[in-house]
């Protein structure tokens, strides 16, 4: 259902949509768990450690999807601003065709290589081949993983952030289930795990069309807007191509820093594979400003109303600044229990604290810089964003990452204090870009 986002409270729109789509995040932070979290319970460290490489893996792609769906949620988003129904129908019918040749291509290309990917994330030896069946089967679904996450988009760009939690609700719920069914009942280990993940995308996608075909969403669905029109594709992967790009480069980061953690052994390889996904959990408050300030500030922006686009980017950089501050203080206290969630191993779970608590710190300004890039988004700028993440990565993630991995060699704190020093440099040159940015359009 189309919502229109220009009138009212600024901050009452901003939780009408985010708590919705910070339940969305959570459940597919959740699903993506589920695998690691099940298996952990049956399974020995080698499984863990083929799930979370694996899943890592998939995390990149995943996260470069949505990002090139930004590009759909602010075009749609702006048509809906400025009320032009044929060109949000046209936006639509476009993001279907452009995701659907490119997720087929993308599967064909990722299951030819799936060997030499798994040796380049240096995995290792005992994980190798569960990684490599859990790889194919997720390659396998990813038509099911790109329709899930276009649809959502084209939701969200319409002001629904909704019917996209009901969605991932129902693949939450069948990933949980097949996961027992086929980790526990049936022993498959990670090979498991990838079923069950691929099986309950695909059902989800089955359930948003039949919502789809049922809704209202005052969006025409036409042949003839299926037909490739250069000028919506040429917007779209305008804002779409630097944030999936600086996406994928933030998940290569990660990747490197995964092998600088995989070459110094098995247990400091689960360690790290376990934080990440906590780390997902933390992060859906930022995950989620960045999603809101892009769909709310590209109807605004629609609309002509640009004071309300940078009313809604100050509530988000405030909330999430209180946020971070809270998580990582109580996270200095609780860290051994939240890694010991998904493993019984000593070791592990104390390098795991470790890690967790330099990394931690990284939600303040990781929230910060969240909100600029849905903000930069939502004008089009999406190479802003692209040019901080990039020179983040390059200038402090992985330098820090590699450097405090070989001389901090038996503890992983230093090494996770990397994230947060990556983010710092992107709060400046985001706050920099912001102003120049505010001045040039006066």
């Amino acid at each position: 259902m189309e919502k229109n986002l220009t009138s009212g409270s600024v901050f009452r729109n901003i939780l009408y949509f985010s708590l919705p789509y910070l339940l969305s995040y959570f459940l597919q932070t959740l699903y993506g768990m589920a695998d690691l979290f099940i298996v952990g319970q049956f399974n020995g460290v080698a499984h863990i450690t083929a799930v979370s490489v694996g899943s890592q893996v998939m995390h990149m792609l995943t996260v470069m999807i949505v990002g090139l769906a930004m590009g759909s949620t602010v075009v749609i988003g702006k048509a809906v601003g400025a009320k032009q129904k044929e060109q949000a129908s046209f936006a639509v019918c476009n993001t279907v065709t452009l995701f659907m040749g490119v997720s087929i291509s993308v599967t064909v290309i990722l299951i030819l290589f799936v060997k030499q990917i798994v040796s380049i994330m240096s995995t290792p030896a005992e994980a190798i081949s569960g990684t490599v069946i859990y790889l194919t089967i997720c390659f396998l679904g990813i038509p099911f993983i790109t329709a899930y996450n276009i649809i959502s988009s084209i939701f969200r760009g319409l002001g629904d952030s909704k019917s996209p939690m009901y969605f991932i609700g129902v693949a939450c719920a069948a990933n949980i289930l097949l996961d027992y069914l086929f980790i526990g009942g049936f022993h498959l280990g990670a090979a498991g795990a990838a079923l069950g993940t691929t099986l309950s995308q695909t059902i989800s996608v089955f359930v948003s069309f039949v919502a789809i075909s049922r809704g209202k969403t005052g969006i025409r669905l036409k042949k003839q807007y299926l037909k490739p029109q250069p000028e919506i594709l040429g917007k779209i992967l305008k804002i779409g191509v630097p944030v999936a790009l600086q996406d994928g480069f933030i998940q290569i980061a990660f990747i490197v820093i995964t092998v600088i953690a995989n070459r110094r052994g098995l247990n400091d390889a689960a360690a790290v594979g376990i934080v990440e996904k906590i780390i997902g959990v933390v992060f859906l408050v930022p995950s989620t400003m960045l999603s809101t300030v892009s769909a709310l500030s590209a109807q605004n922006i629609g609309a002509g109303k640009h004071d309300r686009a940078t009313q809604t980017l100050g509530y988000a950089v405030v909330v999430t600044i209180g946020y971070g501050l809270v998580v990582s203080i109580l996270t200095q206290f609780m860290a051994e229990p939240l890694v010991g969630i998904f493993t019984e191993e000593g070791t592990v779970t104390f390098l795991g604290a470790q890690y967790l608590r330099g990394y931690i710190w990284d939600c303040i300004f990781a929230g910060v810089h969240f909100s600029f890039s849905g903000y930069f988004c939502a004008y089009g700028m999406s190479g802003i964003s692209f040019l901080y993440n990039v020179l983040s990565i390059i200038c402090v993630r992985i330098p820090g990452a590699y450097f405090t991995s070989k001389y901090f060699a038996d503890t992983l704190f230093p090494m996770g204090l990397a994230a947060p020093g990556g983010s710092l440099l992107s709060v400046f040159i985001c706050i920099t870009a912001f102003f120049f940015m505010k001045k040039h359009r006066k």
